[in-house]
């Protein structure tokens, strides 16, 4: 069992190591932490998606953060109760729209969520909507779904917050 893991959930149309996920795990690793991110393209279920995370049982002697985009933000969101994380990290997270109507049980020490203002795919409200009812930091960008020219921002954040939860 690692002391720091953090588990990444990539989302319906991408793959474990797209480029969001790669630029977060170089900084996961500086900062110490081992870094999982499974391939969930054998479902479009995202219940699926969710049970699977559940069974490759992610524990951490210290610090557990589950990390998710678009329909992985709906599988992080969901896991993050059960699996007790200290940072749950969500970028354009699927929940609230239809598909991914599921109410989510979000319990993390501490919740991000990062969202293109005009995302195409998932609506920012879905983005209000979470911060509201989970008391998370909420960062609302210019830019569409992917955030991708974003990344310089969403490093920023995500560094500070494993450091914080670290402490």
């Amino acid at each position: 069992m690692q002391d720091y893991l953090i588990y990444f959930a990539h989302g319906k149309e991408s793959g474990p190591w797209g480029t969001k996920i790669q630029a977060m795990a170089k900084i996961a690793e500086e900062l110490g932490f081992a870094v999982e991110s499974p391939d969930y393209t054998f479902t479009f279920d995202p219940d699926e998606r969710v049970e699977y995370l559940l069974k490759q049982k992610p524990q951490s002697n210290k610090k557990l953060a589950l990390v998710g985009s678009s329909m992985g933000g709906y599988v992080s969101a969901h896991a993050s109760a059960l699996l007790k994380a200290d940072l749950l990290f969500l970028l354009a997270p699927a929940l609230y729209m239809p598909g991914y109507e599921k109410e989510p049980e979000i319990a993390a020490r501490k919740t991000i969520v990062i969202h293109g203002k005009n995302d195409d795919i998932v609506p920012v409200s879905s983005a209000y909507r979470v911060a509201q009812q989970f008391q998370t930091e909420l960062h609302i960008l210019e830019s569409g779904h992917t955030l991708v020219d974003q990344i310089p921002f969403i490093e920023y954040v995500f560094r500070q917050s494993l450091i914080e939860i670290k402490e």
